[in-house]
């Protein structure tokens, strides 16, 4: 004897759950569809807003129902169920209809994000798009929260929106203020007129920058490492790092700065030994980080932006030899590059600075180069590394004799107009 047993099932719907993200006075349409039921006849369905009964009917042909919501109230989010039943129970089709914008998509392709501009501190430039921005209302602000990374302490502030975000718009803001080295969690918060969006959250940590910020970039020495500079490798010997109240009771007398160029006695300065064993004409050079030129639309390769390149100098001694500077362009070796400040002799005890104008076309690095002279009494120091937006001020109405402004377009091929001038320093 043979029998056939059939299973009686709830109805199967879909979507089982649901998210719909819509701004407020636009229009909601939902559907639940009905994939089998068993017993498939008399099935009946029940919308409803939370507890609320919406709208209410049975299936003639159709396995599926639809429930619009026109001119969407603040009063119309919320979580709406649809019930599709037959005799054995209920199958359920849920949607939470909110207002809620997407989480902000952080951008982690920034080009050189990070700058420093003073010793203990650094920024960062925090980019993003935003995901869907047109499925909401329009994001008003964001809200920024920052903790430093092992701390429970957040800083939060808001971040204005002007006008509407568009899909793919890429949002920039500046992280400043950050302590050199840490590590800090980034939280961002998209805000709306329905209140709070989806967070996206990020670390951000500390590196040497490769390009540092170029607006403004000034280096006293006063940290180790020195604000990025770096040995050559293809010299003779190192610049060193020193200040009046570390430097070796045995130096040589009668050479050298006595105090760094504000006059302190405990502020650094670079400078390079020329005691034995170094001798004549050995070279020590001292490379700064690779500065990057983004090229503005009102510049042309034939008028490039203008940096002026300051530093102070000491060189005294019977003994001096020379201090070069030079600017480096991507791709140039030295030689190519040529100095666009050259000095020989001893010039007094006291710091001068010399200033001069540069026009680069590509990233680019300063570098100072000194060379021994004939004898032990010859070191020369370097101080205050500055280098700002705009051609340098105007040299004064009497510069020292010597000192006055002449042309090295013959050995840069860059066009750069050169000038340094002296300042005498109170020690």
């Amino acid at each position: 004897m043979c029998f056939s047993v059939r299973l009686s099932d709830p109805p199967a719907v879909e979507p089982v759950w649901q998210e719909v993200r819509q701004g407020l006075g636009r229009t909601v349409s939902m559907n639940c569809r009905v994939l089998r039921a068993h017993p498939s006849r008399v099935l009946r369905y029940e919308w409803r807003l939370g507890s609320r009964l919406l709208h209410a009917g049975t299936f003639d042909s159709r396995d599926d129902t639809d429930y619009t919501v026109r001119n969407l109230a603040r009063e119309g989010y919320g979580e709406y169920t649809c019930d599709i039943i037959n005799e054995v129970g209920p199958g359920r089709c849920t949607f939470l209809v909110t207002g809620k914008a997407y989480p902000p998509e952080f951008y982690y392709d920034t080009y050189n994000p990070l700058w420093q501009n003073r010793p203990r501190v650094y920024g960062y430039k925090l980019q993003w798009t935003q995901m869907n921005p047109n499925a909401v209302d329009r994001i008003m602000v964001y809200r920024l929260g920052i903790r430093q990374t092992g701390k429970q302490r957040w800083w939060e502030q808001e971040i204005q929106v002007e006008g509407n975000i568009q899909k793919g718009e890429l949002i920039t803001h500046n992280l400043t203020e950050l302590i050199r080295p840490e590590a800090y969690v980034v939280r961002l918060t998209p805000i709306t007129r329905f209140g709070e969006g989806d967070s996206s959250t990020r670390v951000v940590t500390y590196s040497v920058p490769i390009n540092p910020h170029l607006r403004e970039f000034h280096c006293s020495f006063e940290e180790d490492p020195v604000c990025m500079f770096t040995q050559d490798k293809n010299d003779d010997f190192d610049w060193t790092r020193h200040s009046a109240a570390t430097r070796d009771t045995k130096y040589t007398p009668n050479t050298g700065p006595s105090g760094d160029r504000s006059g302190s006695k405990q502020g650094f300065y670079m400078y390079i030994e020329t005691s034995r064993p170094r001798k004549e004409g050995d070279t020590a050079r001292l490379l700064s980080p690779t500065f990057n030129v983004a090229l503005k639309s009102s510049y042309s390769i034939s008028s490039p932006p203008a940096y002026c390149f300051s530093f102070y100098f000491h060189m005294f001694g019977k003994h001096i030899g020379t201090l070069n500077a030079f600017v480096k362009q991507k791709g140039q070796s030295t030689s190519e590059a040529g100095p666009v400040w050259s000095l020989s002799g001893n010039q007094g005890d006291r710091w001068r600075q010399a200033k001069i104008s540069i026009h680069p076309t590509a990233s680019f690095q300063v570098m100072f180069e000194g060379i021994r002279g004939p004898g032990i009494e010859g070191d020369i120091a370097i101080d205050d590394v500055t280098l700002e937006e705009g051609e340098c001020p105007d040299p004064p109405s009497n510069p020292i004799r010597g000192a006055a402004a002449h042309s090295v377009s013959s050995i840069w091929p860059l066009s750069v107009t050169l000038f340094y001038t002296v300042f005498i320093g109170l020690r």
